[in-house]
């Protein structure tokens, strides 16, 4: 009994082990790489469209609304409290946000169905150039075909010399 060795029992790994494991997983799939990508692009396509807004749009809404600049326009509350200098609501900012949220998600709907455009091309021709696959036999063809080959089978078994042998005696 001094001979046997018990048997090693693994350990279990810590919670924390579990959770890095689990990370490990999930960082070398390649979606993260992408969604990476996509997020330092959104970051850059950002910073497009709040230049488009701020230095063009804006300009251009002042002029229509007779050159009233609409990023200052803010509303002003009339009361304050213990001699505080009056609380300004910038309104106009708020409205520019808005205005740029709306242009990102135009462009970034643009962009989505661009792709899905192009998607739909790409699956189309694939779906020409495969060949189509051959029309499935006939349920009662298969069963024949199946009978045959049991039949050839048979055959062949009785056909060999040492079966035959057995049968005649």
């Amino acid at each position: 009994m001094a001979d046997e060795q018990k048997p090693q029992t693994e350990k279990k790994p810590s919670a924390f082990g579990k959770v890095l494991k689990e990370f490990q997983t999930f960082i070398s799939r390649g979606n993260v790489l992408d969604m990476a990508v996509g997020v330092i692009i959104g970051g850059a396509f950002t910073a497009i469209v709040n230049s488009l807004v701020n230095d063009i749009i804006m300009p251009i809404i002042g002029i229509i609304m007779a050159g009233i600049n609409l990023q200052a326009l803010e509303i002003v509350l009339p009361w304050s409290f213990f001699n505080q200098p009056p609380v300004h609501i910038p309104v106009g900012s708020f409205f520019q946000a808005i205005l740029t949220f709306l242009l990102t998600a135009i462009c970034v709907f643009a962009i989505v169905k661009v792709m899905n455009v192009i998607k739909e091309k790409t699956n189309k021709k694939k779906k020409e150039e495969a060949p189509a696959a051959p029309p499935a036999p006939d349920p009662q063809i298969v069963l024949l075909t199946e009978i045959r080959d049991l039949l050839k089978t048979q055959a062949a078994y009785y056909e060999t010399d040492e079966n035959a042998e057995k049968t005649e005696e």
